[in-house]
């Protein structure tokens, strides 16, 4: 869960007027998928398993200022 930079929210308000890519919004939610994705990879070692399968972002907005994403799959071990 993260909370939305009030200056991006600004940027991204003048932006909306006239089109085009949010820059800030789409840095902070990069961010935010690769901090969701290092905490995945955490949990899975913390199992053991040395690999992830079927790995996906689920992401939600709560009330206009949050953001949610989490990232999910199946910890496995791999082996030859």
């Amino acid at each position: 869960m993260r909370a939305r930079n009030i200056g991006a929210q600004i940027g991204a308000g003048f932006k909306a007027l006239g089109g085009g890519e949010l820059k800030g919004l789409t840095l902070q939610l990069e961010q935010t998928r690769a901090e969701a994705v290092q905490r995945l990879i955490e949990q899975a070692q913390a199992k053991g398993a040395n690999a992830v399968l079927a790995m996906r972002y689920d992401s939600d907005e709560l009330d206009q200022n949050f953001q949610e994403v989490v990232a999910y799959g199946t910890a496995v071990v791999i082996s030859s």
